[in-house]
C-alpha cells in the first residue's frame, strides 16, 4: 500500500457498533461520574481501598514485569527482528520522521510531564510526604538533590515507555503482518488462538482497556481544570470556581473534539507539531535563564544514582524504599502507564505503518525516554537550586497548598514568568488536547467492528466520548469538591490499571512467544 493511498483513506464508512464493548464501557464511565457527585466520599472510598490493596499486593508483579518488559523491548530493537517492517518489505511509512515523533511524544504524556516536573523533585528533596524516611537520607542536603533526580529519571523515562512499546508493537505487528483485527484482544492471539478475538472474553478485554484510559483522561482532564485554574488565581487573582472550570473545560474539550474530528493528518498531527515546538521552546528558554551549569552537573550525577540504583528501585515491591515512595510514586505511576499501554498501543501502531519495529522503538522508547531525562534534568534541577540557595521555598508552598502547586510559585519566580505562566498554561492545554485527541479517536475505534487503521471511525463516537470525559472531569471539579473532587476518578483509573495489568502481563508474555518462539512473519 503506497503512502499516497494511506493518506487519502482518511473516510468514513458505515460500519456496526461492538455494542459488547461500547454500552458496558459508557454506562460505567457515566456511573463513576453520577456517583462522583452525589456521593464522591464513597467513590473516592471504594476506589482508594482497590487501589491501595492492588498495589499492596501486587507491588512485586507490577516491578518484575516492568523489568521484563523492558529486557524484552531492549531485545526487540537491537537484534535482527528489529529490522521486520509493519506491513512487510514493502510498506512504505506514513509521516515523516519528525511528525511521527511528535504524535508518538506527545500523545502519550497528557499533563503530566508538566505537572510534576518541578513538583516531584522538590517533594523527594524535602521529604514532604516521608518519601526519604526508609532510606535514610536528610533532607535538603546534596544527597538528596541527586536522589529526587535519579528517581524522576527512573520513573519517567526508560521503563514506563518500554510498556507502551511492548503494546504498540504487539498491536503493530499482528494487525499488518498477522492480519488480525485492531484490537487489545488480536495482540493475545500467539498466546491463545483465534477463539480469544470471538466472544465474551474479547468483549471483556478490550471493555476493560477502553474504561482503564477513559476514566484517567477523565482524571487527568478534571486534575489539569484544578491546576490551571490555581494557575489563574495566583498568577492573576482570578478566583477559582465553577464558571472559570466551565470555561477552561469547554476550551479543551472543544479544542480536542474538533481535532479529533478533523482526523490524524488534519488534527492530531497538527496539534502535537504545535505541542513539540512549545515543549522544546520551554526547555531552551529555561536552559538560558537557568542555572546552566548546575543543572549539566546535577543531571549527571542524578544517572550516576540511577544506574547504580537501577536494579535495586527496579525490583523493590514496597519493602526496601517504603510506601510514601514506592507505592505513592513508582508503582501509582506504573499503574496509570499500564492503566494507558493497551489504547496507545493501538494508537502507536496505527501510525506506525511502514517502519521497522527499530525505528519503531527508536521513536517510541528512546527518544520519549531521552526526552523525559532531560525535561526533569532542566527544571528539577533549576527548582532544586532555588530551594537549596534560598530563593525560593517550594518546599513550605507544596506543604501548605498540595502537590501540584509549587509549578506556579516556581514559573513566577523565573526572570520572564510573566511570559513563562500563559506558555505553560498553554501547554497544560495543548498536552491533555493532544493525549486526548489520539486517545478518543481510538476509543471510538475499539468501539467500532471491522475497522481498517486507515480509517476514521463515526464521528458521533468521537464527539460523545470526548463530551463524556469532558463532562465527568467538570462534574467531579465543579460540584464534587474542587480538586479533591477528581480524586475519586484517579484513584478509580488507577484501580482500572490494576485490573488492565494483568491483560499486559498476557500481551507481554504473547509477546515474548510470538517473537522467540513462533514462525516470524517478516
Amino acid at each position: 500500500m503506497s503512502a499516497e493511498s494511506v493518506l487519502s483513506k482518511e473516510k468514513e464508512k458505515k460500519h456496526s457498533i461492538r455494542k459488547g464493548v461500547f454500552i458496558p464501557s459508557f454506562l460505567v464511565v457515566g456511573g463513576s461520574a453520577v456517583l462522583g457527585i452525589v456521593n464522591n466520599e464513597l467513590l473516592s472510598k471504594v476506589a482508594m481501598n482497590n487501589f491501595l490493596f492492588s498495589l499492596r499486593t501486587f507491588g512485586w508483579l507490577y516491578q518484575i514485569i516492568s523489568i521484563i518488559a523492558l529486557i524484552f523491548v531492549c531485545y526487540m530493537t537491537f537484534s535482527k527482528l528489529g529490522n521486520i517492517r509493519f506491513g512487510g518489505k514493502d510498506a512504505k511509512p506514513q509521516y515523516p520522521f519528525m511528525a511521527w515523533f511528535a504524535m508518538a511524544l506527545t500523545g502519550g504524556i497528557a499533563t503530566g510531564v508538566v505537572t510534576y516536573v518541578a513538583n516531584e523533585p522538590i517533594i523527594y528533596f524535602g521529604n514532604i510526604y516521608g518519601e526519604l524516611t526508609q532510606l535514610g537520607i536528610k533532607p535538603g542536603t546534596m544527597e538528596a538533590a541527586i536522589f529526587a533526580l535519579g528517581r524522576c529519571f527512573y520513573n519517567w523515562s526508560f521503563i514506563p515507555y518500554a510498556m507502551y512499546s511492548v503494546c504498540g508493537l504487539m498491536i503493530g505487528y499482528v494487525y499488518f503482518n498477522k492480519k488480525q483485527s485492531l484490537s487489545v484482544t488480536a495482540s493475545l492471539v500467539p498466546l491463545f488462538g483465534e477463539k480469544v478475538t470471538k466472544g465474551i472474553w474479547a468483549n471483556i478485554i478490550d471493555t476493560l482497556s477502553l474504561l482503564a484510559i477513559a476514566l484517567g483522561l477523565a482524571s487527568s482532564l478534571g486534575a489539569g481544570l484544578a491546576l490551571v485554574g490555581s494557575g489563574f488565581e495566583t498568577a492573576y487573582g482570578i478566583a477559582q470556581g465553577p464558571i472559570l472550570w466551565l470555561v477552561l473545560c469547554g476550551v479543551i474539550t472543544a479544542t480536542f473534539i474538533m481535532s479529533s474530528l478533523a482526523g490524524i493528518d488534519k488534527g492530531i498531527r497538527k496539534l502535537s507539531d504545535i505541542n513539540t515546538k512549545v515543549f522544546y521552546l520551554l526547555l531552551i528558554l529555561l536552559i538560558i535563564v537557568g542555572p546552566t551549569l548546575y543543572i549539566l552537573r546535577m543531571s549527571t550525577a542524578g544517572m550516576a544514582l540511577w544506574f547504580q540504583n537501577f536494579w535495586g528501585w527496579g525490583l523493590d515491591p514496597i519493602d526496601v524504599g517504603g510506601e510514601a515512595l514506592v507505592m505513592w510514586w513508582t508503582l501509582y505511576d506504573w499503574a496509570i502507564w499500564i492503566a494507558y499501554a493497551p489504547l496507545m498501543g493501538i494508537f502507536l501502531a496505527v501510525i506506525s505503518y511502514g517502519r521497522t519495529i527499530r525505528e519503531f522503538m527508536v521513536i517510541n522508547w528512546i527518544l520519549p525516554s531521552v526526552f523525559g531525562l532531560v525535561w526533569f534534568g532542566v527544571w528539577g534541577s533549576t527548582a532544586i537550586f532555588w530551594q537549596q540557595n534560598g530563593q525560593l521555598d517550594l518546599i513550605k508552598t507544596i506543604t501548605e497548598s498540595g502537590a501540584v502547586s509549587g509549578l506556579w510559585a516556581f514559573l513566577q519566580h523565573m526572570p520572564l514568568g510573566v511570559i513563562f505562566i500563559p506558555i505553560v498554561m498553554i501547554t497544560l492545554i495543548l498536552s491533555f488536547s493532544t493525549a486526548a485527541d489520539s486517545m478518543t479517536r481510538t476509543i471510538a475505534s475499539l468501539c467500532t467492528k471491522d475497522l481498517e487503521f486507515d480509517e476514521e471511525p463515526p464521528r458521533w463516537q468521537k464527539l460523545l466520548w470526548g463530551l463524556s470525559i469532558g463532562a465527568i472531569a467538570y462534574f467531579m471539579v465543579a460540584f464534587a469538591g474542587g480538586e479533591q473532587g477528581v480524586e475519586g476518578v484517579k484513584y478509580l483509573a488507577a484501580a482500572g490499571g490494576s485490573v488492565v495489568l494483568f491483560v499486559f502481563v498476557l500481551q507481554l508474555i504473547s509477546g515474548i512467544k510470538m517473537f522467540l518462539f513462533d514462525k516470524v512473519e517478516e
